[in-house]
């Protein structure tokens, strides 16, 4: 099983706030799973979001 970051782990890994990350989520250019806690990202969105950046 990958593992499954927050919205918060994935905000200090880029330099960003909590809510940028959010919106990310929001506007589908990061995909997240919702649980009852908040939301949690893979490492293959993570990745894809990463190849999407680098391709622009």
């Amino acid at each position: 099983m990958n593992k499954l970051y927050t919205c918060e782990e994935v905000a200090n890994r880029y330099g960003v706030k909590v809510i940028t990350v959010w919106d990310w989520i929001r506007k589908g250019r990061l995909q997240a799973i919702t649980m009852p806690k908040g939301y949690r990202i893979s490492e293959e969105a993570l990745a894809e979001y990463e190849g999407r950046q680098k391709a622009q």
